[in-house]
């Protein structure tokens, strides 16, 4: 399924970015530091992410409970619960993307994804005043509300 030798490959990518990312963040943090740092590295929640999308599995807790706490003990020797690893996977979303927009962005092959989740704008009374999204998106009318219409697609 999941070459061994990838993994090693990817985590290693992960960490060296990891370690950029931490070095160029690390004045910008906002409070204070947790005194017990997870069990989990950054890292290492990163990678797992990523070999997900690279498995060939559709639900996540099956790939993280069945096989990469049953068949990678080797590689990821102090794994978390479920519960525990998708709290950290929502912390670690922003060095994530960055590594996703900066080290592997591909060619763009003119497949577009859009998400369609409706953004909620204010009550009806307010509509007229709104200038949230003044000059990027207009507004629409659905059975459930007011929106805001995207006037561009990101690929």
């Amino acid at each position: 399924m999941i070459n061994f030798d990838k993994v090693t490959d990817i985590f290693c990518l992960v960490d060296e970015f990891c370690d950029k990312f931490d070095d160029c963040t690390i004045n910008f943090i906002i409070g204070n530091t947790s005194k017990r740092p997870p069990i989990m590295s950054k890292s290492e929640v990163i990678s797992i992410t990523i070999l997900f999308h690279l498995s060939g599995f559709r639900c996540f807790k099956h790939f993280y409970i069945y096989y990469v706490q049953k068949h990678m003990q080797a590689e990821f020797p102090k794994t978390v619960s479920y519960n525990r690893f998708t709290e950290l996977m929502q912390s670690n979303i922003l060095p994530l993307t960055m590594f996703l927009k900066t080290c592997c962005l591909g060619k763009c092959t003119g497949i577009s994804f859009i998400d369609s989740t409706p953004i909620r704008v204010c009550k009806n009374k307010r509509i007229k005043r709104n200038k949230v999204f003044k000059n990027i998106a207009t507004l629409g009318k659905s059975t459930m509300g007011y929106f805001m219409i995207s006037n561009f697609i990101l690929s």
